[in-house]
């Protein structure tokens, strides 16, 4: 796997004309935006987070899309209970 991700960097590097260092910050940028976005959104959810806050944090396009998400698996868990 290690092989893979050093081909993977070294092929974008080349791709953009970057250097594999600069590859590397990207991607943990992007990482970690992912996973402070899963967390503000778990938060939400949970209640630990009012709804103004998440949507401070992350946008109020995901606030919704999470919402959405959420009210579409309750209604399939309500239906499969009564089924």
């Amino acid at each position: 796997m290690a092989a893979d991700i050093s081909d993977r960097v070294r092929e974008i590097a080349e791709g953009r004309g970057l250097p594999e260092s600069e590859v590397f910050e990207r991607a943990l940028e992007r990482g970690l935006e992912d996973l402070w976005e899963d967390l503000v959104l778990a938060q939400y959810l949970d209640g630990e987070l009012e709804r103004e806050v998440a949507i401070e944090h992350v946008g109020r396009t995901k606030v919704e899309r999470v919402e959405q998400e959420r009210a579409v698996i309750e209604e399939d868990v309500g239906w499969g209970m009564n089924a």
